[in-house]
């Protein structure tokens, strides 16, 4: 079976949705094997995004610069800076400061193919291209558009493993393993 980690974030949480979202999960037949509610600061939230790394902040910059040409935008009037690293540096500020901007419910779910189901449900990143159905297609409309320029992070409800490998390494940052749980549901004794 597999495992991955999902993050209710601070706007899920306070808008109350971590009820609705679990249950989409479990409903799914995915199990709950750790969870936890936290308020990380912006040093845990670095190692996790991996915003610390030049390549990451490079990354975040060059797709801000590309949003921008999407809706026929000037970043360098609107944000200062058409630099992708000096961009990459206001997205990363930006995100970080949404990601602490209240608890977060961190999550292991397990079972077949979880990561995959887990992305599938969520719906891609920017709840503006999520198909209806999905965690942020039903509960969110926000875009990077309106997100750089209101100068904050996308407000997209959860964070979720792109991969396994990530799940891997997101689970040894968020849990001991001790937190971790081992059970049957009932549907598995069946």
């Amino acid at each position: 079976m597999e495992q991955t980690v999902v993050l209710i974030k601070p706007d899920g949480v306070k808008r109350g949705l971590a009820g609705e979202i679990l249950h989409r999960f479990e409903r799914m037949g995915l199990k709950i094997i750790a969870m936890k509610m936290v308020k990380p600061d912006t040093s845990h939230f670095h190692k996790h995004y991996g915003t610390d790394k030049d390549s990451t902040i490079q990354r975040l910059g060059t797709k801000t610069l590309d949003t921008y040409k999407k809706y026929g935008k000037d970043a360098k009037k609107d944000l200062g800076t058409d630099d992708p690293s000096e961009l990459g540096k206001l997205v990363v500020g930006w995100l970080l400061d949404y990601v602490t901007s209240g608890p977060v419910i961190a999550i292991i779910l397990e079972g077949r193919h979880a990561v995959e189901n887990v992305i599938n449900m969520a719906g891609p990143t920017m709840p503006v291209t999520a198909p209806a159905g999905t965690i942020r297609g039903d509960f969110s409309t926000d875009s990077a558009a309106y997100a750089n320029a209101e100068k904050r992070g996308v407000s997209n409800l959860v964070h979720i493993s792109g991969s396994l490998e990530e799940a891997n390494f997101e689970k040894t940052l968020w849990f001991t393993p001790e937190e971790i749980h081992s059970y049957n549901r009932a549907e598995e004794s069946i």
